[in-house]
């Protein structure tokens, strides 16, 4: 009886060896199949912030929004979460805005495969109707961007806040 129990005993640890060494090998070859952005990938992904500046001043919505993924997820500041491409653009066409100035300047890119974040700074002035003042803001935004089919690379999420202090 015990001589059986070892037996058993030896086939369970032999069995895990085994099948931890096949995991070391499953995560290995996965590992080499994820292959950090290319030159042309970081290119692709800082052509997006000039394009949003260009579409935001020229007031189309349409190129702003072709600038995003069918499912974005927009998170600003002090209110609720924008998802959805055509939500984003109903929410853009119906804002009454006029953008006078938009700067995004992205400071910093990395991924790998097809998903990659970028850390920018942004400064935009807009007038709204009804409103006398025009607004500045500053801040900071978070971005994530994912490769497409095509191989272009478009905006998943993007989340921002502001640098300037609330008003008293």
């Amino acid at each position: 009886m015990k001589k059986l129990i070892m037996i058993i005993s030896l086939i369970i640890l032999l069995c895990f060896t085994f099948s931890c060494q096949q995991g070391e090998e499953v995560a290995e070859e996965a590992v080499a199949e994820v292959v950090a952005l290319s030159d042309e990938d970081v290119a692709a992904i800082k052509a997006l912030c000039p394009a949003l500046d260009k579409a935001a001043l020229a007031g189309d919505w349409d190129a702003v929004h072709s600038l995003f993924t069918e499912d974005v997820v927009m998170m600003g500041p002090n209110s609720p979460i924008i998802q959805g491409r055509s939500t984003l653009l109903e929410v853009m066409k119906s804002s009454g805005m006029t953008v006078t100035e938009h700067v995004v300047e992205l400071v910093e890119v990395d991924g790998y495969g097809d998903i990659a974040y970028g850390r920018a700074t942004w400064k935009e002035s807009f007038s709204i109707e009804g409103v006398a003042e025009p607004i500045k803001e500053e801040g900071k935004i978070l971005g994530i961007f994912r490769k497409q089919p095509d191989n272009s690379w478009l905006i998943a999420v993007w989340m921002w806040n502001s640098d300037l202090p609330l008003p008293e």
